[in-house]
């Protein structure tokens, strides 16, 4: 029985760029977070794909091996845009069940969509409207099967614009000429361990048991795995959350040790307001550097739980200050801020001598957040970030995706800190000119 429909856009970042600058369509481009030489590209365009460039690609190794290659900055919060508008449409056609990363989405197939005709034409259903209601240079693979696992591997066999079916009648058939390594969960290490076990293709890995899949991953993830790749609909546990952070590639310019411990203000600061967005509280704080040379250094200290930023700031710099001497001299590349042992609210008991100064910092911090969801960030920041406000634009993992509610501005308050004694129920503002194009 169908139950999934994966859909995945093609080089994501670089098909959203193409679109909304059309300049660049029919081009071989690389997206970077930051413009460097030294960079490593975190999107390629299905053009640039073409001469062998892979994500991660260097833009001077990208500039030789792809002449002519384009290399633009990344936007994050117009990917989020077009993240967001891609869901309203497919949505509009099929449920989506679960977002799993910013270019994945998860579609349930119930009904007669369970049907393999219909369910075949309801992919390009959506394709089709996708390209007109968010551009043509928005591609993608769709995958169909029982579960999600199944359907996400369906759609990795065919790119760009691939369209592929697992029937139950197809398993495991259609599965045994796939290569060990293209199956999700298994990446070099546990293929490794897969062979080492005597599993080295996927006909044995398929008849493999639970129990031996299970001893193989270590955890019940094998079994899981097993599950899953005959069509089972176990659900995966949803991950809990451990840690909150940012960390920043320095732009060359910033690299020397000023403007770098400003730059590790500022993303404390952002990982600061995100702990009290997200309703947790931190009981430890970890500073990692990596150098142009490739040394690379972090400790963490603990402390009682707080959402207050002053303290965690108080943190940063004895941290700071511990560097080895070796590494003063050294030019840092990448600096990283991680709030960690996190606390829900409302499992946080006040501290006996501190709770009247905690609840004014809260205050003073609440007050702070506002601000900046109202009127952008950095209308308000504390002093250590001065002079890096503008180096740690909004990031893209694969497993979260940003909120520029939080990290940039909250367009539904419409700049004013509170809505109108009028407004029972105020509207959000109109669409302005940087919203997603239509495609001509």
């Amino acid at each position: 029985m169908l139950r999934a429909l994966a859909i995945d856009f093609n080089s994501f970042f670089a098909s959203v760029e193409q679109e909304d600058r059309p300049e660049l369509r029919g081009k071989p481009v690389i997206v970077v977070p930051v413009m460097a030489e030294t960079t490593g590209s975190i999107a390629v365009s299905i053009e640039a794909k073409q001469f062998g460039l892979k994500r991660n690609a260097r833009v001077a190794e990208a500039r030789i091996q792809c002449p002519g290659i384009i290399v633009v900055e990344a936007r994050p919060e117009l990917y989020i845009q077009y993240h967001r508008r891609l869901k309203e449409i497919v949505e509009t056609l099929a449920p989506v069940k679960k977002v799993q990363s910013i270019d994945e989405l998860e579609c349930e197939l119930s009904g007669d969509l369970a049907v393999p005709a219909r369910a075949l034409r309801l992919a390009e259903e959506i394709r089709q409207k996708i390209y007109r209601e968010a551009g043509r240079c928005l591609r993608c693979s769709i995958g169909i099967g029982p579960n999600w696992f199944l359907a996400k591997l369906a759609s990795d066999l065919k790119k760009p614009d691939g369209l592929v079916l697992f029937d139950e009648a197809d398993i495991p058939g259609k599965l045994l000429d796939i290569e060990l390594g293209d199956f999700t969960g298994i990446g070099p290490n546990m293929e490794k361990r897969l062979r080492a076990a005597g599993i080295d293709d996927a006909a044995k890995l398929y008849a493999a048991s639970s129990a031996r899949l299970r001893s193989v991953w270590g955890s019940v993830e094998g079994a899981r795995f097993h599950d899953w790749l005959h069509g089972g609909v176990q659900e995966r546990e949803p991950p809990r959350h451990s840690t909150i952070g940012h960390s920043h590639v320095l732009p060359p310019e910033k690299r020397h040790a000023t403007a770098a411990l400003a730059v590790l203000h500022r993303l404390l600061q952002k990982a600061a307001m995100r702990l009290r967005h997200e309703g947790f509280y931190a009981g430890g704080l970890q500073l990692s550097i990596g150098y142009r040379d490739g040394a690379d250094w972090s400790q963490d200290l603990r402390f009682n739980e707080t959402q207050d930023t002053i303290h965690f700031t108080h943190v940063l710099n004895e941290l700071w200050s511990r560097r080895p001497k070796a590494h003063l001299t050294r030019a840092p590349l990448q600096v990283g801020v991680m709030l960690h042992q996190l606390l829900a609210s409302a499992l946080h008991t006040a501290d006996l001598f501190e709770g009247k100064k905690a609840e004014t910092r809260t205050r003073l911090l609440g007050a702070v957040d506002t601000l900046n969801k109202t009127f952008g960030k950095n209308s308000v920041y504390f002093g250590g970030a001065h002079g890096a406000t503008g180096y740690t634009p909004m990031r893209i993992a694969f497993t979260r995706i940003p909120e520029p509610e939080i990290e940039e501005i909250d367009a539904s308050l419409g700049r004013r800190l509170r809505p109108r004694k009028e407004e029972k129920n105020p509207k959000l503002p109109p669409p302005s000119s940087s919203e997603i194009p239509n495609s001509e």
